[in-house]
């Protein structure tokens, strides 16, 4: 019985440090990337590129993303992921050009940044403190993201700008959710490979940022 007991101690400390490491390497691999992801989006910003080029790197990269996650076990994996994340940092020039050029723009720009980076690391900081799983939120992230989806491929053709804001805002919402959920996968073991953890939560603080830059830029835009 004591045999037992040490055997599962020992394991249990193994998860724990396995747990860490993979903590550990997520948050350094997703610090690189986003580093990554603001040079690339620094120089398409500085040559300009029209914004169906956005579209396209951003189609590239959707792409780029099922090589990444099939190559996640493998050593390439590394090479695939800054692939994804520098085209994803590309994909954003576009956009930042359009904001910058309006009367608040830039501080519009650090506004967003600033909130995306507050409620990244306050929820990260919640999830790593308390430790709960919230692995439940899982079915609830999921239809809320297809619904939001397809919301925004109907607004495609109808262009409203209530409509525009409401689904701006259930996408920060739900990138919330998604970072609680993603961090927690982690800590609990959930997620064991750290290039589909950085993925996840790369991609949770994009689309964070980009809705937070909407909304602000809904609301001042214009002063």
């Amino acid at each position: 019985m004591g045999f037992n007991h040490a055997y599962t101690s020992e394991k249990s400390a193994s998860s724990i440090l396995d747990t860490n490491k993979v903590l550990r390497n997520t948050y350094m691999l997703l610090g690189m990337t986003l580093a990554f992801s603001a040079v690339t989006a620094g120089v398409s910003m500085a040559l300009n590129l029209p914004y169906f080029m956005g579209i396209v790197f951003s189609l590239i990269s959707f792409g780029l993303l099922f090589v990444v996650n099939k190559k996640a076990d493998s050593a390439s994996g590394i090479f695939w992921i800054f692939a994804f994340t520098g085209l994803m940092g590309a994909s954003l020039g576009p956009l930042l050009n359009h904001y910058a050029a309006m009367p608040s723009g830039p501080m519009l720009i650090m506004q967003a940044l600033g909130s995306t980076a507050l409620v990244f690391f306050g929820l990260s900081a919640y999830a790593m403190t308390t430790k709960k799983d919230f692995s439940y939120l899982g079915g609830f992230l999921m239809i809320g993201l297809l619904v939001v989806i397809v919301a925004s491929l109907v607004n495609i053709f109808i262009g409203s700008s209530i409509a525009f804001l409401a689904i701006n805002a259930a996408v920060v919402f739900i990138m919330s959710g998604l970072i609680l959920f993603d961090t927690s996968r982690i800590i609990n073991g959930g997620e064991t490979n750290y290039i589909r953890a950085t993925v996840s939560l790369y991609l949770n603080i994009y689309n964070l940022f980009t809705s937070m830059l909407h909304l602000l830029g809904a609301f001042g835009g214009d002063d």
